[in-house]
């Protein structure tokens, strides 16, 4: 539980979704949340495309239109039953919400997420600014919405961000310029480098991506909830995945939390596991790290190197004035 008005307990979720399932994927997302504040956490935290989970067969055959439509048909509607269940949970259980989902919008697909307020209320709602590599044959770009990843909240500003969003420099800085506190960096399920082969990247493995997002709390002075998930032989065969460049063998888990110095503050659980960690957040100690550097701060010099940043959703319809 909170030691002081400064510490804030979370929970980071290392879990398998129901596949392709929208409807038996929010049920658990709602069973999750209540588990959480039970354990008296103020954040709970989910992976990257969380709900119907991630679509492993990309990175196996990027055209699957049966199983691609499936997807479009359990992908989340951002004003739908299904949504306003997780929100009423939420406002339930007094928790704040970081959701990663496959966002459908009349039938174009999106990589997104959304912070749901402790009231219930959705206070942002943000798409992947890009696809990333084989995800382009499923999920659009962001029309601008990618720069809102930082809320304030009860516990302080919360921000997030998906997958490989955070080796995008300029986008990294734009959250950290905005002061978040506690950042979510959503992963989908990944195995380690050993595992995948030494013909694989290592930046994408688990060790990499681990590293990506420590590095994230070292750059932004915040705390950072590493949220990945779970892939097992179910999900594998659901997605026929088993001949494919990742994905193709269970486990995948690896979250993590860690400190505003880069610390890790958790002790890990197994990847093929499925839990919830939970660590205890003294903001103060963003203090002691700013205190050393602060990149938007007194360790910057934007009198020679700042960011531009273009605001406003960039809508397909436009009305010009004559």
């Amino acid at each position: 539980m909170s030691t002081s008005s400064n510490t804030v307990r979370v929970a980071v979720t290392q879990a398998e979704p129901v596949w392709l399932d929208l409807d038996a994927t929010v049920e658990k997302t709602c069973s999750l949340i209540a588990e959480a504040a039970a354990k008296g956490a103020r954040l709970i935290s989910f992976p990257e495309c969380w709900i119907p989970g991630y679509p492993a067969w990309i990175w196996s055959r990027p055209v699957d239109p049966p199983l691609t439509t499936t997807y479009m048909r359990n992908s989340l509607k951002l004003s739908s039953p299904q949504m306003i269940k997780m929100q009423n949970a939420a406002a339930k259980h007094k928790i704040i919400v970081v959701l990663g989902f496959s966002e459908n919008i009349y039938d174009s697909l999106y990589i997104a997420q959304a912070i749901i307020d402790a009231d219930g209320e959705i206070l942002t709602s943000r798409k992947k600014i890009k696809a990333t590599h084989m995800e382009r044959t499923v999920f659009g770009d962001s029309t601008g919405d990618c720069l809102d990843g930082v809320v304030d909240t009860s516990i302080g500003k919360v921000g997030a961000l998906s997958c490989w969003e955070h080796i995008q420099p300029l986008l990294k800085y734009n959250n950290y310029a905005k002061r978040e506190q506690i950042h979510v960096a959503a992963w989908p399920p990944i195995l380690s480098h050993a595992h995948d082969g030494p013909d694989s990247l290592y930046s994408m493995s688990k060790e990499g991506t681990t590293a990506i997002s420590q590095t994230y709390a070292i750059e932004s002075q915040s705390f950072v909830l590493h949220t990945t998930a779970v892939i097992t032989q179910k999900g594998i065969e659901r997605m026929g995945t088993e001949n494919g460049a990742l994905m193709k063998s269970p486990g995948g888990g690896n979250s993590a939390v860690f400190g505003p110095d880069g610390r890790k503050l958790t002790e890990d659980i197994p990847g093929h596991e499925e839990g919830i960690l939970y660590a205890d957040l003294n903001l103060e100690a963003i203090s002691l790290s700013k205190a050393f550097v602060d990149v938007v701060g007194h360790y910057s010099r934007p009198d020679l190197l700042w960011l531009g940043v273009k605001e406003g959703e960039c809508k397909h319809v436009r009305t010009l004035a004559e």
